[in-house]
Parts: C-alpha cells; sequence; structure tokens
C-alpha cells in the first residue's frame, strides 16, 4: 500500500481539488492535491486545527513547514507573512510538486516559498518557527529522530507547533520531548488533537 512518506509514489495519479479556509485572512484558496499525498482528499482535521488556533507567525525570518505534504500549512504561513522566506519541506517528490504548483498559483514566487526535499536546505539555516502536522505512521524511532534534527535548528527565541492526535501519542510525544529539553507546552486540545508549543530549553 503506497504511503504518503514515500519518496517517489508508485499510486497511479487521480488529482482533485480542496479549498483551504483561512479565516484570519478572510480568504478561501483552492489547492491541488493527488493520491499518495497526505490529506488527499480534504484537509486533514489536525492541520485544520493548527491552522485555525495555531500560535502567531513571526512577520519575517525563516519558516519550516516540516513534512508539507501538497503546501496547507506553508501556504497559509506564507500568506500571513509576506516578508519570510517559507520553506516547505517533504521527502514525497509527488508532494512537493503539488505544493510548489499552488504555490505557484497563488502567486508565491519560489523564493518565497521554497518546496524542496530536507538536503536541499543549506547546512546551517535556523528557523523562526516550525510547524508542523509530523508523520507519526514512519515511526517513533525516525520519528524522534527527524524532530530532533529539525527542532534543533530552531534560531534563538524561535518556537516551533506541532499538532499530534491523542490516540496516536501526543501526550507521550510531549513528555519526550520535554526530556530532551525543549520547553513543551499544550496550547489547544480539540477533538482528540493537541496543538504542542515548543520552545528550546
Amino acid at each position: 500500500m503506497p504511503q504518503y512518506f514515500d519518496p517517489q509514489p508508485t499510486a497511479a495519479s487521480r488529482r482533485q481539488e480542496v479549498d483551504l479556509l483561512l479565516r484570519d485572512l478572510d480568504r478561501a484558496v483552492r489547492l491541488t492535491t493527488d493520491r499518495a499525498v497526505f490529506g488527499a482528499t480534504r484537509v486533514d482535521t489536525g492541520t485544520r486545527l493548527l491552522l485555525d488556533h495555531g500560535p502567531p507567525v513571526p512577520a519575517t525570518g525563516d519558516l519550516l513547514d516540516l513534512g508539507c505534504g501538497y503546501g496547507p500549512v506553508a501556504i497559509a504561513l506564507a500568506l500571513r507573512s509576506p516578508g519570510a522566506t517559507v520553506w516547505a519541506v517533504d521527502v514525497n517528490e509527488r508532494a512537493l510538486s503539488l505544493c510548489a504548483e499552488n504555490a505557484a498559483a497563488l502567486g508565491l514566487a519560489p523564493g518565497r516559498l521554497r518546496a524542496c526535499t530536507p538536503d536541499q536546505v543549506p547546512d546551517g539555516l535556523r528557523f523562526a518557527t516550525v510547524w508542523s502536522n509530523p508523520p507519526i505512521r514512519i515511526g517513533g524511532a525516525a520519528l524522534h529522530e527527524l524532530l530532533l534534527a529539525w527542532l534543533g535548528r530552531l534560531d534563538e527565541g524561535g518556537r516551533a507547533a506541532l499538532v499530534v492526535q491523542k490516540h496516536l501519542g501526543a501526550d507521550s510525544l510531549a513528555a519526550w520531548l520535554a526530556e530532551q529539553g525543549f520547553e513543551v507546552r499544550r496550547l489547544r486540545a480539540k477533538q482528540g488533537y493537541r496543538i504542542l508549543g515548543i520552545e528550546r530549553g
């Protein structure tokens, strides 16, 4: 079965469109999705919660959407912070292509929203914020390695926001992050999801 974290999905393409409502901007945008990409049939509940109730976004700097999929979070960050550069990172080539296509359709220049694989992000680049609906299903060890690598690149004073389902381990993940020296707060809980606010300790 194809997984959304496969680098090169083999599932036949079946494109469709979904609507993304950004209530704070009083704006709705239409995004193209496809099979073998996370949330292909709709903006999923966790992402919707993060976009509606996540913390304020820095106006400038480098912002990271970790596990961008077809781009709903990255595009929201770019539209909310026109003075920032958004890095939309994923391993799934189909997702990255869709994210770049959706950004271009909304007039976001490649220099403003950069859809790229992890190894295309410059070494040493630090982020004013990291937002993510992280790929829980890659497994605990891989997820921990992923989060340590990217949360460790938060700039001084930078903050992250993760959305995780409670039954997929949100509370245990929060405890583990605290054990790694991060300051972790629950910013919002709704519909079985947690938004975790994270700062470097």
